[in-house]
C-alpha cells in the first residue's frame, strides 16, 4: 500500500501503542497502519493478519487521513437510561430501607421494587430490568429470608423437644 507517513514519531507511537493494546481488535488497527506504513501490500496484510481486504483498507485509510487518531476507537454513547444516576442511588437507599409500615411485606422482591419505580419516578420497567438495575447498583437478590416480626425462636425450641418423631429416643 502506497501510504504515506503523516509524522516521523508515528512509527514508535504506533509500535509503542501496539505493544501496550489490550484489545485485540484495536492491535489489529494499528498492526496494520504500521505494516501500511512499511510497504507492504494489501492482500499480504491481510494474509498476514488472518483479516479481509476491507479490514485493512478501511484502517490504513484511516491512518492516511486522519493519523493515529483516526485509528482509536471512538467512545459509543448507548441508550440513556431510563432512571437517572442520581435517581437511582434515590431509588437504591429507599430499597434499602426495605417495605415500610403500610406495606403488606416482610421483604422486597423484584414484583414490588417495580411497583416502586413505577409509583415513585414514573419509570416502568420489565422484572428483568429491575434484576439488572439492582445488580448493577450492587445489589444481590441472594439474601438468606429475613425473619418474620411474629417469629419466636423460643416456641420453635418447645415444639423440637415435644416432637415424637423428632425425639432422641
Amino acid at each position: 500500500m502506497d501510504i504515506p507517513l503523516r509524522d516521523p514519531a508515528d512509527l514508535d507511537e504506533l509500535d509503542r501503542r501496539i505493544a501496550a493494546e489490550r484489545s485485540a481488535v484495536q492491535r489489529e488497527r494499528y498492526r496494520v497502519a504500521r505494516l501500511a506504513l512499511g510497504g507492504m501490500k494489501t492482500l499480504d496484510i491481510a494474509d498476514k493478519l488472518d483479516r479481509s481486504r476491507d479490514f485493512v483498507q478501511t484502517w490504513a485509510y484511516a491512518y492516511r487521513d486522519g493519523g493515529i487518531e483516526a485509528i482509536r476507537p471512538k467512545p459509543r454513547p448507548g441508550r440513556p437510561p431510563k432512571l437517572p444516576i442520581e435517581q437511582q442511588r434515590t431509588f437504591v437507599e429507599r430499597f434499602k430501607q426495605g417495605p415500610g409500615e403500610d406495606d403488606a411485606v416482610c421483604t422486597y422482591r423484584g414484583k414490588d421494587a417495580q411497583r416502586l419505580l413505577e409509583q415513585n419516578y414514573g419509570v416502568s420497567h420489565s422484572l428483568r430490568g429491575v434484576y439488572e438495575l439492582l445488580h448493577r447498583r450492587h445489589l444481590s437478590c441472594l439474601k438468606p429470608r429475613p425473619r418474620h416480626r411474629k417469629n419466636d425462636p423460643q416456641a420453635m425450641a418447645d415444639f423440637l423437644d415435644r416432637a415424637p418423631l423428632l425425639s432422641s429416643r
